[in-house]
């Protein structure tokens, strides 16, 4: 150990200096911490409140007493309207992302044009030359993408999201410029990103309610072909149809609505109203015309009750306040909606369980009843099964069992045997389980016949067979049954007979 230093030699030259250093570091960044909380904290150290409106704010809203409320009602809720009626289009056509990457592209629009309007010697902030410059690279953006996906085998999603991050990092770097300006400053420019609701004038209300209107009524005149663009553009650009004018008119729509909504909501918030409304409505109706007014509707809805809100709360930003309102009504729809929503899926496999329990029941009732000889070419007086015999037909458990044996005799389609662990098929459930194994065994001869399908795959619904083939091939099928099983042709026989009332039969 001659080499090495002496231990209290080495701290002294080695560990103290570097313990000194750390420590000097660490009080430097605590200081400086320090100093920049102690600069930005608030002079006061009570919790913001949000103050609850009274009474008489709640009537006046509600009623449009002011002048200010019924300006910015009238505005946003003639863009919820075109945006939900604009944006299910363009969620059909699959293309959500590209109305975000094409509000983000209005950015560097709005600050070239501030910019080019200062050096001509004007103030930059006339809006008409805002809006055209945010719609130009607006278009531009789209047109990129398009280039992009045409010229190279980048995919949608990628080069959507590069056109998106470039010119939103452009529109930046020119708001930065902007502030260093000595002609001009970028006050007022933000609102742009965040919208300004609550400041709406009358002018550009009206402004957002006539273009609403034409882009209502350019719906309304090119529905069809929208439609065709939507679902099945290849067939329409087969018949003649001219498929790419149709989709830069759809984007010029998305554009128009983009540039109406920069205003009200911000380009960041009003790709939430060209989406969320037509999302939402999905879970309420699959037929379009409807969709297309029930998206228009929660658009119109959610910028309504937002700017409502945002009234009553004079603390909470507009816009997002409206985008919240159609997250809730979207949140809503998932849990409520008639046709797609949680509940009434859970509905629908509910009532599709007990459809199934119930067929497969009847089914080896009836099987069970082959086996044992009660099904002759005779004909079929009674089915009678004993309960230990269904149990072992199928992998049912006892509890299972007397669930679907209780729902069957309150159907109506078995009774017990008195006395017995058995039950007994009724007229009505001797047809239906006729119905069903003869169902049954027809999608199996067509399965094995037609389409060549091994019979352990053979697992279809016994209801859909008339409705799916032909009445011919039912026909067919029924003559190849009657041959291989001639008992269950005279069941279905006997069953029907004895369906026949008696002042009937008589």
């Amino acid at each position: 150990m001659a080499g090495l230093p002496f231990p209290s030699a080495w701290t002294r030259a080695y560990v103290r200096p570097a313990l000194l250093r750390t420590s000097g570091l660490l009080l430097l960044l605590v200081g400086t911490a320090s100093s920049a909380w102690a600069g930005s904290a608030p002079r006061t150290l009570a919790p913001p409140v949000l103050e609850w409106p009274t009474t008489e704010q709640v009537v006046r809203v509600l009623t449009l007493a002011d002048y200010n409320t019924r300006v910015v009602v009238i505005g946003v809720g003639a863009l919820g309207l075109a945006a939900g009626a604009v944006g299910t289009f363009l969620l059909l056509r699959k293309r959500a992302l590209l109305s975000d990457t094409l509000a983000h592209a209005t950015l560097p629009g709005v600050g070239g044009a501030f910019i080019l309007m200062t050096m001509l010697g004007g103030t930059g902030k006339w809006m008409p030359g805002l809006l055209l410059g945010a719609a130009i690279t607006g278009v531009l953006g789209v047109l990129v993408v398009q280039f992009i996906l045409q010229n190279s085998r980048i995919r949608e999603d990628a080069a959507l999201g590069i056109v998106l991050s470039v010119f939103f990092a452009v529109g930046i770097v020119l708001l930065i410029l902007i502030q260093n300006m000595g002609t001009g400053h970028a006050a007022g420019l933000k609102s742009f990103i965040y919208g300004k609701t609550a400041s709406m004038l009358a002018r550009e209300a009206w402004a957002i309610v006539i273009v609403a209107l034409l882009c209502a009524a350019a719906c309304a005149l090119l529905f069809k072909e929208l439609t065709l663009l939507c679902f099945d553009p290849e067939f329409g650009r087969a018949q003649g149809w001219p498929i790419h004018w149709l989709d830069l008119g759809l984007m010029i729509l998305i554009v128009v609505v983009t540039m109406i909504g920069l205003q009200a909501v911000g380009l960041i918030l009003v790709v939430a109203l060209l989406i969320i409304p037509p999302a939402a409505a999905r879970f309420w109706t699959e037929h379009l015309p409807t969709l297309v007014g029930c998206s228009a509707l929660l658009g119109g809805v959610s910028c309504l009750l937002g700017a409502a809100l945002s009234a009553l709360f004079p603390r909470l930003p507009a816009g997002a306040v409206i985008v919240l309102v159609a997250g809730a009504l979207f949140a809503l729809s998932l849990v409520f909606g008639r046709q797609r929503g949680l509940v009434q899926r859970g509905l629908q496999q509910r009532r599709l369980r007990r459809k199934v329990e119930r067929q497969n029941l009847l089914r080896a009732l009836f099987e069970i009843a082959e086996t044992q000889g009660q099904i002759q070419p005779a004909g079929v007086a009674e089915i009678t099964v004993p309960v230990a015999a269904l149990l072992a037909q199928r992998s049912w458990t006892l509890r299972a069992l007397r669930r679907a044996l209780r729902r069957a005799q309150r159907a109506g389609h078995i009774e017990p045997v008195p006395g017995t662990s058995a039950v007994r098929l009724t007229a009505r459930g001797r047809l239906a389980a006729w119905r069903c194994t003869r169902n049954h065994r027809l999608w199996e001869l067509y399965l094995i016949t037609h389409a060549d399908v091994a019979p352990a795959h053979v697992d279809r619904d016994a209801d859909e067979v008339e409705h799916v083939l032909d009445r011919a091939l039912v026909r067919e099928l029924e003559a190849a049954l009657t041959r291989e099983a001639p008992e269950l042709a005279s069941a279905g026989q006997s069953a029907r007979i004895d369906l026949v009332p008696p002042q009937e039969s008589a």
